[in-house]
């Protein structure tokens, strides 16, 4: 079900400088995965920079196959296609950057302590908000492709969270004690991953 803040590819490219990373947006309204969304999407002729969203994912994942709750409508839930010029061994390097983006982000936005715990998660007073999940592919004839999924608990509160992972997992809203508008933070989010990208890798728009 579409919610009342339900996420718009056309708004959220509108409201996007020329950049490299959202240059193509798709929201999905439910999915498997974006990471898997954008695999399907993926030819040796896409250029980098395509963005998944999915207001809900059946099969979300995160680091060692773990799955990740993806409460339907509550959160950020998407995924980038780059081609950075970097071997797929180092691919710890993309989770350890966009993890710092997000944490960044975070921290700017809100006024939030944010901070990482290596290679790919972020934490707010102690608790998991996001994750990062990097899958580097080979083609034939053609640069590596590296598929970034990133994944914010935005507007959950408590009841949102399964089991014991309450415990151990936040969201922004329960950190701030208010509702977040998902379409601004998701705007923060694509523009500083763009410009630090472009400085960390090396890419141009």
């Amino acid at each position: 079900m579409i919610t009342l803040d339900a996420l718009s590819a056309d708004k959220l490219h509108a409201d996007l400088d020329p950049a490299i990373i959202g240059r193509e947006i798709v929201v999905l309204e439910d999915t498997t995965s974006t990471n898997d969304s954008v695999l399907e999407r993926t030819s040796a002729s896409t250029p980098e920079g395509l963005v998944v969203f999915g207001e809900r994912q059946s099969a979300g994942r995160g680091q060692r196959n773990n799955s990740w709750e993806s409460a339907a409508g509550k959160g950020l839930w998407f995924s980038v296609l780059l081609r950075p010029k970097i071997d797929i061994a180092s691919s710890p390097q993309l989770a350890e950057w966009a993890a710092r983006n997000v944490a960044d982000t975070i921290s700017k936005e809100f006024a939030l302590p944010a901070t990482i715990k290596l290679p790919n998660d972020v934490y707010v007073a102690g608790k998991k908000v996001a994750g990062v999940l990097v899958e580097m592919r080979a083609q034939k004839s053609a640069a590596h492709i590296a598929i970034v999924g990133i994944g914010v608990n935005v507007n959950h509160q408590l009841e949102d969270f399964s089991g014991e992972l309450g415990a151990r997992a936040t969201s922004l809203a329960m950190a701030l004690g208010r509702q977040i508008d998902r379409h601004q933070l998701a705007i923060a989010l694509l523009r500083d991953l763009n410009l630090t990208y472009v400085d960390v890798f090396g890419r141009k728009p």
